[in-house]
């Protein structure tokens, strides 16, 4: 039989769905572009949410993709067998369309059929909502895996906690119970009885059922329009069908740990991991149509985290050939082109700034150790602990990562300790005024659809054009943040703006809000938008499926001001806008500029392309 790869389970997948009239989507860029509410993209329904919100989608009501999604919330656990930050999510959703008899019966089909994934039938189980005060049990979903032979025993009820999304079901808007599916990995056969707390039983494929909204008074109102949102992991499934125990012994990470280890002379599993995993996702974050270069703030603060744990655990692989991270990002961009060709694509940029970060890392070590030295020396005689606030100045202000901190004490001669008390809370206070400063970022792509965010977001594609006009064909869009309040735009561009193209750029935008220009959308395949000049992410992927997208124009059929893929919202006439002005350019990162703008409010209401909202 063939063996399994990650390629041939994208394909298998995909395959299946497309058979069952599932449009086949493209993944989304790693970078959220209107959602400033989160660093990255997720979650598989992350890009969807839009959609499941009642938005149509140009595909139609039946989607499926395999969708490229960054978390870091565990980024420090990584480095065992489970955890990582970057991985692929395979998913297909009903808008409004088929239900949980459908879901379920071709999870099932896809999971055990002998043309598909053949595991075996009898070592599946699955758990269900088991119904509480707000919400009934999923009766319907219970009777649909009994129908599919199922046996009691492999069915278990749990309570919102376990069975439900958003789990708890505690915040207003659309969710509703969803059914987990669960594949023995123990030696031997699957117990009769399902335990969920055995963790030989692996979860791999999660179906939700979003038909309750809950109001803000805290009740459960049925949905108009009922939606299936599932996710299924790429890298947990395919453990399971190479039959692995390890996600990092899979086809996946095989190639790229064959280099780790060329270049290494010391084994700690640990850090191989590390290695792997941190350079895998840095490398899909640079390489990302939206790639994000090391910075200290926002995505690039992660990148530049992820690139630095990698070195500092390839230090202790023995690795010192110089650029070696560049050497490993090679494999992975060989190993993962095919599927994502954005990295070959962005092969150069990519591994510029692994080089670049590299040794700007090896230098803040040596500037690391140098102070270390200082405050060692220091000490007061016979005094053999650097307080926490000392190790935490080392790592706040001179980037000296705390791990490094106690191998170099360690070596010391006397041996020093930290505190690592003093620093865990020096530490946690920083994280908390972080987390603050996070609570400022905005839910739901624009901070909300007020009128005069959706001014903003027209003026964000306004000043798009001109800055193209002006500076260059070069530029990009590389995010956004919207609030009523003010808009901030991110584009490509090597240097500083000279304020003379800010002030034309200025006057470009304003032009076209006085001249009134009429704003409409049109559903296109990717071919026929790239022929009408639209800019945005374009993928091949989308022309191969034949796929539609939103384009919206600014200006007439015929003389358009600009072109662009989008989905919205946005007013109906410029004159809406009101009175633009830049309040401020600056620097983001290497090769990525900032403006900030305010606009003034425009008329008494916003009227969108193809429907009015009142003011």
């Amino acid at each position: 039989m063939e063996p399994w790869t990650a390629d041939r389970l994208r394909q298998t997948y995909l395959r299946f769905f497309r058979e069952r009239g599932h449009a086949i989507l493209a993944s989304a860029s790693l970078i959220p572009e209107h959602d400033p509410s989160v660093l990255f993209t997720t979650a598989g329904m992350h890009p969807l949410v839009p959609y499941l919100m009642g938005q149509e989608h140009p595909a139609g009501t039946r989607l499926a993709d395999v969708q490229k999604c960054v978390r870091t919330g565990d980024i420090d656990e990584v480095g065992d067998a489970t955890h990582l930050t970057f991985f692929e999510m395979l998913g297909n959703w009903s808008l409004g369309d088929y239900w949980k008899a459908d879901a379920i019966r071709w999870s099932f089909e896809l999971l055990t059929g002998a043309e598909w994934f053949g595991i075996d039938a009898r070592r599946i189980a699955v758990s269900v909502f088991a119904g509480d005060a707000d919400c009934p049990r999923d009766e319907e979903s219970a009777a649909v895996w009994r129908s599919l032979g199922i046996p009691e025993e492999r069915i278990v009820q749990l309570d919102k906690g376990e069975n439900w999304w958003p789990a708890g079901g505690k915040n207003p808007g659309p969710q509703g119970p969803d059914t987990e599916i669960f594949v023995w990995t123990g030696d031997g056969a699957a117990p009769e009885r399902f335990d969920p707390e055995d963790k030989r039983w692996v979860e791999v494929w999660n179906n939700v059922f979003m038909e309750f909204s809950r109001t803000p008074n805290g009740t459960y109102e049925p949905l108009a329009r009922r939606n299936v949102d599932t996710g299924m992991g790429l890298e947990r499934i395919l453990t399971v069908l190479e039959g692995k125990r390890n996600v990092y012994e899979t086809d996946l990470f095989r190639p790229i740990l064959r280099v780790i280890d060329a270049l290494a002379t010391q084994q700690d599993e640990r850090a191989r991991y590390i290695v792997a995993d941190h350079l895998r996702a840095a490398t899909f974050i640079v390489g990302d149509p939206f790639g994000v270069a090391p910075s200290n703030v926002d995505q690039g603060y992660v990148v530049r985290k992820l690139i630095r744990r990698a070195v500092r655990s390839g230090k202790r692989l023995g690795i010192e050939a110089p650029a070696w991270t560049v050497r490993v990002a090679e494999e992975i961009i060989a190993h993962y082109r095919a599927a994502y060709p954005e990295l070959e694509e962005h092969r150069s940029r990519i591994l510029f700034e692994l080089r670049e970060e590299e040794e700007r890392f090896r230098e803040v070590l040596v500037r690391g150790e140098r102070q270390f030295a200082r405050i060692a020396d220091a000490l007061p005689s016979g005094e053999t602990k650097i307080s926490g606030a000392d190790a935490f100045t080392l790592y706040e202000s001179y980037g000296f990562p705390f791990e490094v901190m106690v191998d170099v004490a360690t070596e010391h001669d006397p041996p020093l300790t930290l505190d690592r008390a003093a620093f865990a809370l020096a530490a946690e206070a920083h994280a908390e005024r972080s987390r603050s400063a996070q609570g400022q970022r905005f839910i739901g792509g624009l901070a909300d659809h007020s009128d005069q965010s959706i001014r903003y977001h027209t003026a964000t594609h306004l000043l798009h054009e001109a800055l193209r006009r002006v500076l260059g064909a070069h530029v990009e869009q590389r995010g956004s943040n919207i609030t009523p309040e003010r808009m901030r735009f991110d584009f490509t561009h090597p240097e500083k703006v000279r304020p003379e193209d800010l002030r034309v750029v200025e006057q470009l935008v304003q032009q076209q809000i006085v001249d009134d220009l009429p704003v409409s959308y049109e559903l296109l395949t990717a071919d026929e938008a790239r022929t009408r000049g639209a800019i945005g992410l374009f993928d091949d992927t989308y022309a191969a499926l034949g796929e539609r997208v939103k384009v919206y124009t600014i200006g007439s059929a015929d003389g358009a001001y600009s072109r662009e893929i989008c989905g919205g919202p946005h007013v109906a006439r410029t004159s809406m806008i009101g009175t633009f002005t830049i309040t401020k350019e600056e620097a983001v990162s290497r090769g990525v500029r900032r403006i900030r703008a305010v606009v003034t409010q425009g008329g008494p209401h916003v009227e969108v392309a193809g429907s009015r909202v009142e003011a």
